[in-house]
């Protein structure tokens, strides 16, 4: 494809993320639905909507990483992370729905932001690029982890999820790690942490 036919897919891809187009090609883990009250059903809401913000996040990214990436195999690697992270982004909007909530109103923001750091990111190189896939599912990991602990104990449908999205983006991680992705630096990786708190607690509630 041309240039051009490649910033149409990319605008067409962030048109569905930010818009709830996109379509899953798994269909979303199974559990029985436990009772909530209505406060842990905000609280259940306000999580997913933090790993929906989350997940529009990689999208940008791995767009973004994807259009700047110099060797076609990184470049498929990419879009095919990409494409499992369009699950996750499906499965939290649908439960998000499920819950009454709604995604955050910041999310065209983050894709923004997301999308011009993960093409910065890609100029630097593939070997950069990969390096900063695996720092970024190490981060995702364990905000995942921090999810899964402080969902209401009934809510096993959220929990179902994120727990397949957990073991996802490890893989993913890994697959970067093996390519050849650089290891990133401890100061970077725990700037990294400081703006996926802030996201968090701004996307909890906004």
């Amino acid at each position: 494809m041309s240039g051009t036919d490649d910033l149409i897919g990319v605008f067409d891809r962030a048109l569905r993320a930010l818009t709830g187009g996109g379509v899953a090609e798994r269909p979303a883990p199974e559990a029985e639905e436990g009772s909530l009250t209505e406060s842990e059903r905000r609280h259940a809401a306000g999580l997913m909507r933090v790993n929906h913000a989350g997940e529009i996040c990689a999208q940008a990214l791995y767009e973004g990483q994807a259009l700047t990436a110099r060797d076609p195999e990184v470049r498929d690697a990419l879009r095919t992370a990409a494409g499992e992270e369009n699950d996750h982004l499906a499965w939290c909007r649908e439960r998000l729905d499920e819950l009454d909530g709604r995604p955050s109103l910041l999310d065209p923001v983050f894709y923004a932001a997301s999308f011009a750091l993960g093409a910065a990111v890609g100029v630097l190189g593939d070997k950069v690029s990969l390096g900063f896939v695996e720092a970024t599912e190490d981060q995702v990991k364990r905000h995942l982890d921090s999810h899964i602990r402080d969902l209401p104990e009934s809510d096993e449908r959220s929990r179902a999820i994120l727990e397949e999205m957990r073991a996802d983006e490890s893989r993913h991680g890994e697959n970067a790690r093996r390519e050849g992705g650089v290891e990133f630096p401890e100061p970077v990786r725990e700037a990294m942490t400081l703006a996926s708190k802030l996201m968090t607690e701004s996307t909890y509630r906004i």
